[in-house]
C-alpha cells in the first residue's frame, strides 16, 4: 500500500516521513513536494507536486492509496488549493485521505479555521474515505519566539491567561503514522492537544525557571502586539494573524483536555518544560 505525504520536506511533514519509516517500507512511501530534489531520503519516492498546479496532481497520486493532506501554509489560498488536491485525488483512485485541520474548527473563533471547516466539507463531499486530524497549537509557534524574549527581557503576547494546551511537532507528527499505518481510523475525527496546559504567563515562567533570568510575560492589546511583530520584521498580515490567534487564545481557542493526541500515540505528550529545554 502507497502512502502519499504532501509537504514531506516541510517542518511536519519531514518528522511525519520519519515516523512512517519506522512503521512501513520506505518503498511504501512517496513524498509530494514542490522540489523533488530536496526530497533527499534514500529509499523514498519524490514526485512534483503543487497545490496551485491542479491539472498536475492526478497523475502526481496514481498508484497512491493513501494520502496525508497537510493542510498548506498560505493562508487565505488553502480551501482553494486543498479541493485542487481532493478532486485530484478522486480523480486518481486515492481510497484515504487524511487530513490536518485545526483543533475545535468547528467552535475556533481564530482566523484559521473557515478555511479548514471548507476543506473538512470537500472531504465529506468527495465520497472518498477520509480521518479528520484536527491539530491544536504546536509547542515550536512560543518556544520559537525564547531567543527574542531573552533579548527584549520579557515575553509578549496577548494569550492573556488562556490555557494552552499545545503538543510538539514530533507528537502531532507520530499520531498522523499512526492514523495512517492503523486502517480502523478510517472516518474518524480527533481533536488533538497536549496532555498539559499552561498559560503564556507559566511559560514565561518556566524560561525564568531554566535560564536562572527574570523573564516576566507582559499582556498587551492585541493592536500592540502586533506593533511589535511588525517592528522586528513580520509582514504586516501576518502579524496582525499572528496577534489575533493569541486574542484567540485568550477566550480558550487553544485549549482541550481530552488527551485523544496522547492516547493515540500511547505515550505522554512531550512536556512544555522540556520543548523549552529543548531550545535553550
Amino acid at each position: 500500500m502507497k502512502i502519499g505525504v504532501t509537504g514531506a520536506t516541510g517542518q511536519l511533514g519531514q518528522l511525519v516521513v520519519e515516523q512512517l519509516k519506522q512503521k512501513t517500507a520506505a518503498e511504501n512511501i512517496v513524498a509530494l513536494v514542490r522540489t523533488p530534489e530536496k526530497a533527499a531520503d534514500p529509499g523514498i519516492e519524490a514526485r512534483a507536486f503543487d497545490y496551485e498546479k491542479p491539472e498536475d496532481l492526478a497523475s502526481a497520486l496514481e498508484g497512491i492509496d493513501s494520502l496525508l493532506l497537510i493542510s498548506g501554509n498560505e493562508i487565505g489560498k488553502r480551501a482553494q488549493q486543498h479541493t485542487n488536491v481532493i478532486k485530484a485525488a478522486k480523480e486518481a483512485g486515492v481510497s484515504w485521505i487524511v487530513y490536518t485541520s485545526l483543533l475545535h474548527a468547528d467552535t475556533s473563533s481564530l482566523s484559521l479555521a473557515g478555511e479548514h471547516m471548507a476543506t473538512e466539507e470537500a472531504l465529506k463531499n468527495s465520497g472518498i474515505d477520509h480521518t479528520v486530524l484536527r491539530n491544536g497549537w504546536y509547542t515550536e509557534n512560543y518556544t520559537g519566539s525564547i531567543a527574542g524574549a531573552l533579548g527584549a527581557g520579557a515575553f509578549v503576547g496577548s494569550a492573556g491567561d488562556g490555557k494552552i494546551s499545545s503538543a510538539t511537532r514530533a507528537d502531532f507528527a507520530e499520531a498522523a503514522a499512526v492514523v495512517l499505518t492503523t486502517e480502523e481510523h478510517k472516518g474518524k475525527l480527533f481533536e488533538l492537544a497536549g496532555d498539559e496546559s499552561y498559560t503564556l504567563t507559566d511559560l514565561a515562567a518556566e524560561i525564568s525557571k531554566q535560564t536562572g533570568k527574570d523573564i516576566p510575560y507582559n499582556n498587551l492589546p492585541e493592536g500592540e502586539y502586533a506593533k511589535i511583530l511588525k517592528s522586528i520584521g513580520l509582514p504586516e498580515l501576518f502579524a496582525d494573524a499572528i496577534a489575533s490567534w493569541d486574542t484567540g487564545a485568550s477566550k480558550g481557542d487553544l485549549f482541550d483536555d481530552s488527551k485523544q493526541l496522547s492516547k493515540l500515540i500511547g505515550r505522554p505528550t512531550t512536556p512544555m518544560a522540556d520543548a523549552v529545554k529543548a531550545v535553550l
